[in-house]
């Protein structure tokens, strides 16, 4: 049984400043973990994806994300802002 090697990305977007999110954080393994750990602990939203991960994680740190994923994007930024809405985060 093969297991999964974890990977995370972090992206970071200021709409009053940027075009599209930049990927700012990426890790296999013990980083991707760390990079979670450091969500949670900052009380930032995770939002699982695995293709979409494995997608960023073939970018650059600094990289704007490309067009083809703006859409992808734009869903979870949704759903964050959903969430942070409903924690009264804004």
């Amino acid at each position: 049984m093969d297991k999964k090697i974890k990977v995370a990305t972090a992206l970071k977007y200021k709409s009053d400043d940027q075009v599209a999110p930049k990927l700012v954080a990426k890790g296999k393994g013990v980083i991707a973990e760390n990079i979670i750990k450091k969500a949670e602990e900052s009380d930032i939203v995770t939002y699982e994806d695995e293709h979409l991960s494995q997608q960023l994680y073939n970018l650059s740190i600094g990289d704007t994300i490309p067009e083809e994923l703006y859409h992808v994007v734009a869903r979870v930024l949704a759903f964050v802002a959903e969430l942070d809405q409903a924690q009264n985060k804004f």
